[in-house]
C-alpha cells in the first residue's frame, strides 16, 4: 500500500505508526474568503504574461551610484515638508518611535530649539507636513523620516533615466531612525550635513566622471556570496563601497580631519550600506509597477502603526493592516514589552528577493535576528512558493547557487497562506528610547486578500469591457 497525506499531519503520524510509509505534501486551503476572487484572477487570460513582464521589468534594472544631494535639491523638498516610511499617517495616529523621529527632524531643521517642543507644532500642524517616502521616490529605513537638509544618496537606472533616493546611514543604537532624539542625535546628523554629505558628494562625483558610477546591483551580487543578505547584514556591502570611495575621499580636497572622520565613520557602521540597497530594490521594483493585470507586490512599507503594500497591478492604492511586533533577540535589559510594532521602508529589501528571503545566504543573521541555520534555509527556500521567479544576479551558494526568491505574487500568498518573511531592527515603543533590538517579522495576513479582491475587481471589469453585448 502507498499511501499519500495532504494536510492533516495527525493522520499521517497514525499511518506511520503503523508501520506504513506515507508520503507527506505540504498543503493548506488557502486563505478565507479568497476562493472566488482566486478563481477569477486564475482565469484572466492576462495575468500570466503581465507577471512575466513584471518580473522582467524588475530584473532589468541596474541601479548606479550617481550623486549624494540634500533633500531640498534632490526631492525639493521645503521647510517643514516631512517624509516617513511606510503608507500615509498622521501625528495622531503615529507611533512612539515615529513621533520621536519627527520632533528631531524639526530640531534639526530650526524649526524647534527643543524636540520636546515640536510636539505642539505638529498637533498643530500648520506649518508642518507629512508625506510617504514612497510618494516620492524615495524610502527611508526604520521611522524613515527626511527633511530637507539631510543628504540622500541618488541612484539611477542609466538605461531609463528613473532615479531613486535613500539618507544617509546614522548607524545603531540612540539614532534618529529608531526614534532617539537626545543632543547626541542631533550632533551626530549635524555633522553628516556639514561634513559627511558634502565629502560623499564629491567622492561619488569624481568616481562618476573619472570611471562611470559606482554599480550598486554588482554590490549587492557580490555581497550576497561573502555573507551579507542586504537587510540587517551589510558588512561586505559597505566594505566594498569604502573601497570605491576611499580613494576619491582622501583626494576630494577637503580637510583631512574631516575625511579621516568620514572613513573612519562609514567604516564602523557596518549597516552602511543598507542605504544604497534599498533605494536599489525600489528602483528595480519601480520598472514593474502600473503593470496592468500583474498581482506582484512591488512595495511592502511600514510606519510603526500600519503595514502597506502595493501591486504592480493596482497604481498607488494601498493595502493596509496592523503592523505587528517582531519575533526576536532583545538588547540589555529589553523586551517584547518594549517594542513598538514594525516600522521602516527597509521591507523593500524582501520586496525585490534580498533581505529575509535571501536568508540562506547569510547563516550567521540567525545570531542577530534568532533563530537557527536550518531556519534560514528553510526560509529561503518557503519564499519560493509564494513569487513569480529568481534573480539569477542575487544567488545563494549554499543552495547550488540557486537565485534568490523573487516577485512576490499576491495570488500565491492567498492561495498557500504563506506569508513573506522580513528580518529587521526593533524601535523602542516609546519616543526616545531607540533600538531595543532584532528579529523576524512578517506583515498582516488580511492585507493580501484586500489587495487580491481590488486585483479581481479590475480583472472582471476589464472582461467584462471585452464581452460583446
Amino acid at each position: 500500500m502507498e499511501v499519500v497525506n495532504v494536510g492533516a499531519d495527525l493522520l499521517a503520524d497514525a499511518v506511520e505508526a503503523q508501520a506504513t510509509v506515507v508520503s507527506r505534501v505540504d498543503w493548506r486551503p488557502p486563505m478565507a474568503g479568497t476562493e472566488a476572487d482566486l478563481a477569477t484572477l486564475a482565469l484572466d487570460p492576462l495575468r500570466s504574461e503581465a507577471n512575466t513582464r513584471a518580473l522582467d521589468a524588475m530584473l532589468g534594472v541596474t541601479a548606479h551610484l550617481v550623486d549624494v544631494l540634500p533633500a531640498s535639491e534632490a526631492l525639493g523638498l521645503q521647510r517643514g515638508e516631512f517624509l516617513h516610511a511606510g503608507p500615509p499617517l498622521t501625528w495622531e495616529r503615529a507611533s512612539g518611535p515615529m513621533r520621536g523621529a519627527l520632533m528631531a527632524g524639526a530640531a534639526l531643521e530650526g524649526l524647534v530649539d527643543d524636540p520636546e517642543d515640536a510636539v505642539a507644532l505638529f498637533e498643530s500642524g500648520s506649518a508642518v507636513s507629512l508625506e510617504p517616502c514612497h510618494h516620492r521616490g524615495t524610502v527611508g529605513p526604520m521611522a524613515g523620516v527626511v527633511t530637507p537638509g539631510m543628504w540622500m544618496f541618488v541612484l539611477e537606472d542609466l538605461a531609463t533615466g528613473r532615479r531613486t533616493h535613500c539618507s544617509l546611514n546614522e548607524g545603531l543604537g540612540k539614532v534618529l531612525r529608531y526614534g532617539a532624539y537626545g543632543p547626541e542625535v542631533l550632533t551626530r546628523l549635524r555633522w553628516m550635513g556639514d561634513v559627511l554629505g558634502p565629502v560623499l558628494h564629491t567622492a561619488v562625483g569624481a568616481v562618476r566622471d573619472s570611471v562611470g558610477p559606482i554599480d550598486v546591483t554588482a554590490i549587492l551580487t557580490q555581497m550576497l556570496q561573502m555573507g551579507d543578505e542586504a537587510h540587517n547584514r551589510n558588512r561586505a556591502g559597505t566594505l566594498m563601497l569604502l573601497r570605491d570611495l576611499s580613494p576619491a575621499m582622501v583626494t576630494s580636497g577637503a580637510d583631512p580631519r574631516d575625511v579621516a572622520e568620514a572613513l573612519r565613520f562609514v567604516g564602523a557602521n557596518d549597516h552602511f550600506f543598507l542605504n544604497l540597497a534599498m533605494p536599489a530594490c525600489r528602483l528595480a521594483l519601480d520598472a514593474a509597477r502600473d503593470t496592468e493585470g500583474s498581482t506582484m507586490v512591488v512595495a511592502m512599507a511600514r510606519n510603526g502603526t500600519d503595514f502597506g503594500i502595493q501591486t504592480a497591478g493596482t497604481g498607488d492604492a494601498w493595502f493596509t493592516g496592523p503592523a505587528q511586533v517582531a519575533e526576536g533577540l532583545y538588547l540589555g535589559e529589553y523586551g517584547p514589552d518594549d517594542a513598538n510594532p514594525d516600522i521602516g521602508d527597509s521591507a523593500i529589501t524582501e520586496t525585490a528577493g534580498i533581505g529575509g528571503f535571501a536568508m540562506a545566504t547569510a547563516p550567521a543573521i540567525v545570531r542577530l535576528v534568532g533563530g537557527t541555520v536550518p531556519d534560514a534555509l528553510a526560509t529561503t527556500r518557503r519564499m519560493h512558493e509564494i513569487t513569480l521567479g529568481e534573480n539569477p544576479r542575487w544567488s545563494v551558494p549554499i543552495l547550488d547557487f540557486q537565485g534568490t526568491p523573487s516577485g512576490i505574487d499576491v495570488s500565491r500568498v492567498c492561495r498557500t497562506g504563506i506569508l513573506p518573511q522580513i528580518n529587521t531592527g526593533m524601535a523602542g515603543r516609546v519616543a526616545g528610547t531607540g533600538q531595543v533590538g532584532a528579529g523576524l517579522v512578517t506583515p498582516p495576513a488580511e492585507i493580501f486578500p484586500l489587495a487580491l479582491a481590488r486585483l479581481a475587481e479590475l480583472s472582471r471589469q476589464r472582461q467584462a469591457a471585452s464581452t460583446p453585448r
